[in-house]
């Protein structure tokens, strides 16, 4: 029987941290199914929307020859999500290990059967660092901007 991965994600500023969790997962399982999380649950659970909209992250998801199929996680229980796709193991990054997200996930999962399985999250790179520096080089710009007027 075929193990199906799932690694979910906003995959938004698509970056080599990405990558590696997606090219990680899919070394571990047969089948991999990447969850791109909608805008609107984003914004729910972040508190933030994306830079980059639904459509284009899970197009770019898409096209990453690992990743056998995309979902648009568009809700933001994982478990309801398994209920659509499931999966036998859902990967994440080891951020989340021993955090309470992280142990919820856990033994949520374990009751139906999954494993959840962490890969080393990139420390050097993330969305959180790339919307700082984007941040960083637009600030300038403005008080140069509101100077001028």
């Amino acid at each position: 029987m075929p193990v199906i991965g799932y690694a979910p994600g906003a995959y938004d500023l698509f970056h080599i941290g990405h990558l590696n969790i997606l090219k990680h997962a899919a070394e571990h399982c047969d089948r991999l199914v990447a969850g791109v999380v909608a805008d609107e649950v984003l914004l729910q659970t972040k508190g933030r929307l994306p830079l980059v909209p639904l459509a284009e992250r899970m197009e770019i998801v898409r096209s990453i020859r690992c990743v056998d199929d995309v979902h648009a996680e568009v809700v933001p229980d994982k478990l309801d999500t398994w209920r659509e796709v499931r999966f036998d193991v859902l990967f994440k990054g080891d951020d989340w290990r021993g955090t309470p997200k992280g142990l919820a996930l856990e033994r949520d999962f374990a009751a139906v059967g999954v494993e959840v399985r962490y890969f080393p999250y990139t420390m050097h790179t993330s969305s959180t660092a790339l919307r700082r520096a984007l941040a960083a080089l637009e600030a300038p710009a403005s008080a140069g901007a509101g100077a001028a007027r």
